[in-house]
């Protein structure tokens, strides 16, 4: 969509006020369908290729599960790299938005966690949470290096996206191991519990799978169960209920439709056999259709590629696959093509609200750092703060507390070193052997220096209150995010 045309010539000055209200609408649209892509579907896929990989709770936390959970941030970076090249105004909001992410998730969500079990007097464990810190604070100094160098090769690149393997590997030797004195009790929890951190849909591929996923509400959920209600609101109440989800319904039909038909879905609960044909049949047309724009090389042979591909794979379908149950002989041929057509809906998606970010600046006439900072930050860590504190709440705070604050130190460990890694390495590929060049503002150094800070109080301040999570370590982040987020309106707003 060209937003500056929209903005100047279909509205124009007389409705600036009415084209900023349906903006603003398509904004939360756009966000909602990263997050729901990434929580139905993305995620769906992820869980049963951890299941048929047969992956550890730990490995799988920080691997699949985290990539489900920080898939917006890390497609939308990868976009913005991609539609940027390493630099332009595009790369510096969505590089803004990541750090700000990282810095709203580590000291506000922490922070609020903090608040809300101050009164529990609830302790984690020492080594896990050391490690989590740690890993983070070096993500932080190694984006710094990357920003102070002014630009990235692909070697550095490797090199900085080689850190997370690191972070799996000594993951996988420190976790379930004989926790410090004093912390058992929260740390036992933490292997059975580390799955919450992708709290999304419920997915269930077997009837005898062990769930990766908790069977908890997903964040974004609109699918209630026809049975919902206990009786005490009346049948007034159950009609009203009713006819509010069917009017959500009604409108979330155009967002949801394009997607069920592309994505193949072979989760047992949502299996249908004509959805199930028709995505398969549709998702190479739309693959090749994404490919040409993103090259900027439109060819009617892709497109007849797409056609014929989707055709044949289309026909495969329709006489190996049954009406009742989803295909147990090639689940992870089926499982694979969701997560390819998760994978490319929001990548299309983070284009688009990159593109309407990045024309908001321009015609509001503020820094379109101070929309990475706060409104990207804002919309791509909503999950986080929901599903953590919800993860936080559960079972007064044991082992929940223990998964909630490695959330709120891991999710943003992967958004650094994937997100951008992943993005830096394909641009570095791309313009080899010429090295990429990294956008040169006082921004993001300090968002680095005030989410360091964030981190050394929570270390202090933990180690010297017995690993608890009280209202001491709360509200000093809570204060710290304050004064980010004051310093960075100040700054887009301008002298007055």
């Amino acid at each position: 969509v060209d937003y500056l045309y929209l903005f100047d010539c279909v509205f124009g000055e007389e409705r600036r006020v009415l084209c900023y209200g349906v903006m603003a609408a398509w904004l939360v649209v756009l966000f909602y369908l990263l997050g729901d892509t990434a929580a139905v579907y993305f995620c769906s896929s992820l869980e049963g290729l951890s299941w048929l990989l047969r992956l550890s709770p730990a490995i799988a936390g920080v691997t699949l599960l985290s990539l489900g959970k920080g898939a917006p941030d890390a497609l939308s970076t990868i976009a913005s790299f991609a539609s940027g090249g390493g630099e332009g105004e595009a790369t510096a909001v969505w590089l803004n938005g990541v750090l700000g992410s990282v810095m709203l998730v580590s000291s506000a969500v922490l922070g609020i966690i903090g608040v809300h079990l101050g009164a529990c007097g609830v302790a984690i464990d020492r080594v896990n949470f050391y490690r989590d810190a740690s890993f983070l604070l070096v993500s932080l100094v190694a984006v710094a290096v990357v920003l102070a160098a002014g630009e990235v090769t692909i070697w550095g690149a490797l090199a900085f996206t080689s850190l997370y393997v690191v972070y799996v590997v000594v993951v996988a030797f420190t976790h379930g191991r004989a926790p410090s004195k004093g912390h058992g009790a929260e740390a036992d929890h933490t292997a059975d519990a580390f799955s919450e951190l992708c709290n999304v849909a419920e997915t269930k591929f077997y009837g005898d799978q062990e769930p990766l996923l908790p069977d908890t509400a997903p964040l974004l959920s609109y699918y209630p169960g026809d049975g919902d209600g206990d009786g005490g609101g009346g049948g007034s109440k159950k009609k009203i209920r009713s006819a509010f989800w069917s009017v959500l319904r009604a409108l979330e039909l155009p967002l949801w439709l394009p997607r069920r038909l592309t994505i193949p879905d072979a989760s047992k609960e949502r299996w249908s056999k004509p959805a199930a044909v028709t995505a398969v049949t549709m998702a190479p047309v739309l693959l090749s259709h994404l490919c040409s724009r993103a090259t900027g090389i439109t060819s009617p042979l892709a497109v007849l590629l797409g056609v014929l591909a989707g055709a044949s794979l289309g026909a495969v379908a329709f006489f190996t696959t049954s009406p009742d149950a989803p295909p147990a002989d090639h689940l992870a041929a089926w499982l694979a093509a969701g997560f390819v057509m998760s994978v490319a809906w929001a990548y299309a998606v983070a284009t688009e609200l990159l593109a309407l970010l990045v024309s908001a600046a321009h015609v509001m006439g503020v820094d379109s750092a101070a929309l990475g900072h706060t409104v990207l930050a804002w919309g791509n860590s909503l999950g986080d703060l929901v599903a953590n504190i919800a993860v936080a709440s559960r079972g007064g705070g044991g082992g929940g507390a223990q998964v909630a604050v490695a959330g709120c130190y891991g999710g943003p460990v992967f958004d650094v070193l994937v997100g951008l890694g992943v993005s830096m390495l394909l641009s570095s590929w791309a313009s080899h052997p010429r090295p990429v060049a990294m956008p040169a503002e006082a921004g993001p150094f300090q968002t680095l220096g005030f989410a360091a800070a964030g981190i050394c109080w929570a270390v202090v301040v933990m180690s010297r209150r017995g690993m608890r999570v009280d209202r001491t370590l709360g509200f000093g982040l809570l204060a710290i995010y304050l004064c980010f987020l004051c310093i960075n309106i100040s700054q887009a707003l301008g002298p007055v």
